[in-house]
């Protein structure tokens, strides 16, 4: 027996129910709609598992066999949320096809799943729904809806100029400084200007970029594309069309330039001097090579993952320094990781405007929303918790120090790919705990729980104020 849909007054509740068909027809239910953040993770968990297929072909590996499940499996999700941790060497184990599945997922991951579909959508369709702009929102967490359609093109624009540019002066760099066949350079050129915008930190040589320590013709385009790629679109964006005007700059800009300039210089300062005389890292070079690597290793935790000193030979201040960048990472809406530099600078400013008394957090002249105050408090304690847990769980199931293990944690919490080299030794169950921290960090605890809500609850009272002691 069909059942007709009920009047209004017959249903509880007034009013017809969206979906609902005309009289005399059938009710059907209405049609689940996925939350934004919802799609998001469900599009980074399709990547992913598309790639641990395409790994695990044997065709992508050199040898016989084809990789282990959780190799293809880390392998993939630490290209896809552009992290750089790796338990092979990527230049020796992937052929040809696994090298470019790789590097494949790493731009993708950059350029960001539901921006790459969108993008396709207006070159095919010439249009995009609603829906499809909410999940750029989503994931991007900082553009309007009704600006989608030219941040897509701007993203896409501006992440493959960068990337030509940095592949085209590597390219050059290892023809005529290195001999390389011209072939062989054009695929290291483009695979680490790729990666280096998209802070993914994956080289193909086994020493990640040690060899290159002093050679500024190939550090210096890679940290630039890092810093780039870090800062965020956002700022890229308003840096193109106001760079000579700074009273234009909104907030975010000027956080996290202000941020970045001085991590950057705070980092180079504190590293250089750790390692000035460590005979495993700085101390054979001259000075040059010394300022040179030393600023590119404070660069790298930002969330570019190369490194060009042996991290695992860093004395133990240099790793707690390194923790400390990594956890701040980079800039939102960018290619870097962390829990971004605007919220530690929002956590900085409030805990300044609490020390002095102040009513109200003012930035550069302007005054902080107090849900702004909430969202970096919620982000910070919940990246903390994203960091012990782990740790706390690793501990027992490795022979490593806490040091150790609390570096490779951040480091993957924070995509950032810096290793003291412990990853390939870690058990089974150790690397799929990154596995997941590498996909909660790519996709940001507050998007993770947005995603797996049901729906926002709005609360029709307040409750009476208490206060209680605090320190």
């Amino acid at each position: 027996m069909v059942r007709t849909r009920r009047s209004s007054a017959e249903r509880p509740g007034s009013g017809a129910a969206p979906g609902a068909g005309a009289p005399g027809q059938p009710w059907r239910p209405p049609r689940r709609q996925w939350h934004p953040a919802q799609a998001v993770v469900a599009a980074y968990g399709i990547a992913i598992a598309t790639g641990t297929l395409l790994l695990a072909l044997p065709v992508a590996r050199r040898g016989p066999d084809g990789a282990g499940l959780v190799t293809a499996l880390f392998t993939a999700t630490t290209s896809i949320s552009l992290t750089g941790l790796t338990v092979v060497d990527t230049g020796t184990y992937w052929s040809g096809l696994g090298q470019a599945v790789v590097l494949g997922l790493v731009q993708v991951g950059g350029l960001g799943i539901m921006t790459l579909t969108s993008v396709l959508a207006l070159l095919l369709a010439r249009r995009l729904g609603v829906r499809a702009r909410l999940n750029v929102v989503a994931e991007a967490r900082s553009i309007g809806v009704g600006d989608v359609r030219r941040v897509l093109l701007g993203v896409t624009a501006v992440s493959l100029l960068i990337e030509a540019v940095v592949s085209l002066a590597l390219t050059l760099r290892f023809v005529g400084g290195y001999d390389e066949p011209f072939p062989r350079a054009l695929w290291l050129g483009v695979w680490h200007g790729v990666e280096a915008f998209n802070n993914g930190g994956v080289s193909l040589y086994p020493d990640s970029l040690v060899r290159f320590a002093t050679d500024p013709w190939v550090l210096l385009p890679i940290d630039v594309a890092v810093i780039l790629g870090g800062i965020g679109f956002p700022v890229l964006f308003q840096l193109r069309r106001d760079l000579r005007v700074p009273r234009l700059w909104t907030m975010n800009t000027r956080l996290v330039l202000a941020g970045t300039a001085g991590l950057l210089a705070l980092g180079t300062l504190v590293l250089t001097a750790q390692e000035w005389q460590n005979e495993d890292t700085l101390g054979p070079l001259g000075i040059g090579g010394k300022l040179l690597a030393g600023f590119t290793t404070a660069v790298m935790p930002r969330s570019g993952g190369f490194n060009v000193v042996d991290t695992g030979e860093m004395r133990p201040g240099s790793w707690l320094v390194t923790d400390v960048l990594m956890f701040i990472g980079a800039g939102p809406a960018g290619t870097g990781g962390g829990i971004k530099v605007t919220t530690f600078l929002v956590l900085f400013f409030v805990i300044y405007a609490e020390a002095r008394g102040e009513a109200a957090v003012n930035v550069f002249g302007k005054r902080l929303p107090r849900s702004v105050h909430r969202q970096a408090t919620a982000v910070a304690l919940l990246s903390v918790a994203g960091v012990i847990v782990p740790t706390l769980v690793l501990l027992p199931l490795t022979r490593f120090s806490l040091d150790q293990v609390l570096f490779e944690v951040i480091s993957a919490f924070a995509t950032v790919g810096l290793s003291t080299g412990i990853t390939a030794d870690l058990p089974t169950a150790g690397q799929l705990i990154l596995v997941v921290l590498m996909f909660i960090g790519r996709l940001g605890p507050i998007t993770l729980a947005s995603a797996l809500a049901l729906r926002q609850r709005r609360q029709l009272y307040d409750l009476p104020k208490e206060r209680p002691v605090i320190g």
